[in-house]
């Protein structure tokens, strides 16, 4: 690093922490994020991959928190064509579980608690013979919310948030953060070569998810100003359900949901779960019960039937939510946000994000960065709300489809939409100078060339081939065992050996 001084240091490098590191950064302050892993390499790579208002929420009486995902999910849309976009969830009635009544009600709330431009209302909808869903469901509803690529959505902020003067430093623990007086001094630890940087910083910001209590008793040696829960949710991968490109909103005996998502052109995402979870968020992994809950689930509603054979991927990730005491149930416990702020006596401030949801990690940003800039006078305004992330400088994706067919006629149309819907306007970087299928290298899985590869590297610090073939591209979907390895083998080779990752 060219500065060991900062306005700013953020540990974590999930949706949170780049997405505050982007915004204070845009306002012009001098900042650093670390990140022990890779960027978005827990909670935020786990998610259901939704942009919601969180219609069960209603049921739990948390307006407030709906009304702030509804008010951000256009505003989300709009910044981010590429990795994200509108989709239509249908809802099959089963008036045993939830009267029509009720279902209509909090669908009428759902459009209207917030603005809505993009987005069309709900409507009452019939199931036909064509339906994939089993002959006797007949009736049900169908409403509005969007999809995101929620990986990709924190490496685009992190490019972003360097684009405008952030240090990104991921695969870099911070081992301790003392403070004296006005200022804290931060030892960060590379992962992988074991060197050891000291930095200072005017204020810190907790922002480490799942590890954002235990990071007090290891690193920051101060009690910690609230407790988190961990809640596990698990997800399911499975050969593509139904044709069309709506999703499925399925009702559970036990008044829990489960979704059924069309996922990478082939596949159908079913999840989530809801399990309190003890132990390192890390290892977090699903277990048979929660298998057999989502499956019986699904094939209580669809005609296919889906058995552990047919499981292609399966995930785990651990939500920090906020810790209610009272809240026995875990699928009842909030996903609202707070955070914390300790500068007691004038020492240098340490704020501490608890809670959140992917939707509202951009209102959560700018709140806990309009606190970092009460410190800094001369820092901008907020600015995200109309932020177009990298790649998303586009009004259609249809005529940047039509577009890239004519400047890369060679370029397989599959292998064109998924760069569109995976860089956007992006790609043209990595295409710079081929002109043949041959110009992209060695295929190593799925559509995935090697000349990607090489812009992974040296554009998203990506450094394994899980970063690549999971978080970065999703092409470990069609990747056999030793195409990992082939992989493996090429990013480790002498020549990528370099790091790139700053």
């Amino acid at each position: 690093m060219q500065q060991h001084s900062f306005d700013l240091v953020v540990i974590g490098g999930g949706v949170n922490g780049t997405g505050i590191a982007m915004d204070a950064a845009g306002r012009g302050l001098r900042v650093l994020l670390c990140e022990m892993h890779d960027l978005a390499s827990a909670t935020s790579s786990s998610s259901s991959k939704l942009i919601h208002g969180g219609l069960r929420y209603l049921e739990h009486y948390e307006f407030g928190l709906v009304r702030k995902a509804l008010a951000e999910r256009e505003a989300l849309l709009r910044n981010s064509p590429h990795i994200m976009w509108p989709m239509r969830f249908r809802l099959p009635h089963q008036p045993h579980l939830r009267p029509g009544w009720m279902i209509r009600t909090g669908l009428f709330l759902y459009d209207h608690l917030a603005k809505r431009e993009l987005l069309p209302g709900s409507r009452s909808i019939t199931f036909g013979s064509d339906s994939p869903l089993k002959p006797e469901i007949t009736k049900g509803f169908e409403y509005s919310d969007g999809w995101v690529d929620d990986a990709r959505l924190v490496v685009l902020m992190a490019r972003k948030a360097q684009q405008m003067g952030a240090v990104i430093r991921p695969r870099t623990r911070c081992t301790q953060a003392t403070r004296d007086n006005k200022t804290w001094t931060i030892t960060l630890q590379d992962s992988l070569s074991e060197s050891v940087t000291k930095v200072s910083a005017s204020i810190l910001v907790n922002a480490a998810g799942p590890w954002a209590s235990a990071l007090f008793a290891g690193t920051i040696a101060a009690p910690a100003p609230k407790q988190i829960r961990l809640v596990k949710g698990s997800h399911l991968v499975v050969p593509r359900l139904n044709n069309g490109d709506e999703a499925y909103i399925l009702q559970n005996e036990d008044e829990r949901i489960v979704f059924v998502i069309p996922y990478e052109e082939r596949f159908s995402l079913i999840g989530t779960t809801d399990v309190d979870y003890e132990g390192d968020p890390s290892l977090a992994r699903i277990s048979q019960e929660e298998t057999d809950y989502l499956l019986k689930i699904v094939n209580a509603y669809f005609r296919r039937q889906t058995s552990n054979e047919d499981v292609v991927w399966s995930y785990s990730g651990v939500r920090p939510l906020i810790d209610d005491e009272g809240e026995e149930n875990a699928q009842k416990a909030s996903r609202d946000y707070s955070y914390e702020v300790d500068d007691n006596q004038g020492l240098a401030p340490l704020i501490s994000i608890f809670g959140g949801k992917i939707t509202t990690y951009r209102k959560l940003a700018e709140v806990a960065t309009d606190k970092v800039c009460e410190f800094f006078p001369q820092a901008g305004k907020p600015w995200t709300g109309n932020a177009v992330l990298p790649g998303g400088d586009f009004t259609s994706k249809t005529l940047l489809l039509a577009e890239l067919k004519i400047e890369f006629p060679w370029l397989p149309t599959e292998l064109t939409q998924r760069y569109v819907r995976t860089y956007g306007t992006e790609c043209r970087n990595l295409l710079a100078g081929a002109v043949s299928i041959e110009d992209m290298g060695t295929l190593f899985a799925g559509n995935l060339f090697q000349k990607e590869v090489d812009y992974l590297i040296a554009q998203e610090w990506a450094w394994t081939a899980e970063d690549i073939l999971w978080r970065r591209t999703k092409q470990g979907l069609y990747a056999s065992e030793a195409q990992t390895l082939a992989l493996e083998a090429y990013l480790s080779d002498s020549d990528k050996s370099s790091d790139t990752r700053f």
